[in-house]
């Protein structure tokens, strides 16, 4: 592509809410799915350092086998945003949704053989790893994607007014680093995907999770029905939970969103309360599912350097967790994708590359799915 085609990486426009207003050609309309697992993987991969005993070994060399880890700093080179130098950490979380093996029996797409992104996380611990604030991507953002080279070295051109998580299945991890960091100019310190399959174990192993619902809910293309009340939703309930959208709010994907954030805080909860750290059989079977459902940038490829990593996780409590979409407002062009609301994005990022709290003006008066409430802990 020559420089006069190259659009610039990022978003488009510069003030107020941005993005193109027409629907781009050719885009599919699928229904999307959300999922993430990064704090159970976490709190368990830490807890994998307190094993010991005489088959310790064994068991390291069995968990590290399991991993997979791609290598980030290697594909994007050395165009990326500075490392902060204030002790905070951004780390970017994806839940990828193959339809192939496994995840084809949790229905919900078609098996084409390809993977999406359709979860996306901004977790900034700040200094000292006592608070995080968590910033959640819409998939429908319409942005200009950079151009980005992918882990196995095959270039991909940019491309103007696309989906955000065109990013990852145009180039995986990678690419979707790249447009990250391109969108927030904040530099990714970390990376981490979860698959959907591998969460729906990683809760039943758990033994589940309890919630609160303040209304019923009846999602048939979710699978899921709860009445108003409490439940403890086992793996296929929790799954079903952070892929609902409809009936729901007002049924778009920011309320989904908004569920995904309440059930996030209920699953940490539930893992502090049932004394995963002291029940050996728990722990190993948590951490053989975890290690065997996230893939991570390289540089947390081996159990011990995970552990290590999410070690210093385990102080971050539910109230310490700071949960916010990314700005967005609804296209006129079209209610199925957002547009980025640039100034109000930009509060935020400043704040992460700072290391202070987000700001309320940050995300006042911006689209948000109406789902607030919906679900709590119990």
């Amino acid at each position: 592509m020559s420089a006069e085609s190259t659009p610039d990486p990022g978003i488009p426009g510069d003030t107020g809410i941005t993005g193109p207003r027409h629907r781009a050609k050719g885009r599919r309309r699928k229904p999307p799915k959300r999922h993430t697992g990064l704090l159970v993987t976490a709190w368990t991969a830490a807890g994998i350092v307190v094993l010991g005993g005489a088959g310790a070994g064994y068991l390291y060399f069995k968990l590290n086998g399991n991993l997979k880890s791609v290598d980030i700093d290697q594909a994007l080179g050395t165009d990326r945003p500075k490392k902060a130098d204030n002790g905070s950490e951004n780390i970017l979380v994806l839940g990828s949704d193959t339809r192939a093996g496994g995840n084809k029996k949790l229905g919900g797409g078609t098996d084409d053989g390809s993977a999406r992104s359709d979860t996306a996380m901004i977790v900034h611990v700040y200094k000292g790893h006592k608070k995080a604030s968590v910033v959640s991507i819409p998939r429908d953002t319409l942005i200009d994607r950079p151009e980005c080279t992918d882990t196995k070295g095959d270039e991909h051109p940019a491309a103007n007014g696309v989906m955000f998580n065109s990013a990852y299945s145009t180039g995986g991890a990678a690419c979707a680093v790249k447009t990250v960091e391109s969108v927030t100019d904040l530099r990714m310190d970390h990376y981490l995907e979860v698959d959907f399959a591998g969460f729906q174990k990683l809760i039943d192993d758990l033994g589940g999770v309890d919630v609160t619902t303040t209304k019923s809910i009846d999602d048939p293309d979710s699978h899921l029905k709860l009445k108003a009340g409490t439940h403890r939703l086992d793996g296929e309930q929790a799954l079903g939970l952070v892929r609902t959208r409809h009936g729901v709010g007002d049924g778009s994907d920011l309320g989904r969103i908004q569920l995904q954030q309440a059930f996030i805080k209920a699953l940490v909860n539930q893992i502090k309360d049932v004394g995963v750290f002291t029940n050996p059989k728990k722990l190993l079977d948590l951490a053989e599912t975890a290690t065997k459902t996230v893939t991570t940038d390289s540089d947390l490829g081996s159990v011990n350097k995970l552990a290590s990593f999410a070690g210093g996780l385990k102080g971050i409590t539910p109230s310490n967790m700071h949960m916010v979409t990314m700005p967005v407002a609804y296209d006129p062009a079209d209610p199925n994708r957002v547009l980025l609301q640039k100034k109000k994005a930009d509060q935020i990022w400043k704040a992460l590359e700072d290391d202070r709290p987000i700001p309320k003006s940050a995300t006042e008066g911006t689209a948000t799915g109406e789902a607030k409430g919906v679900v709590s802990s119990r």
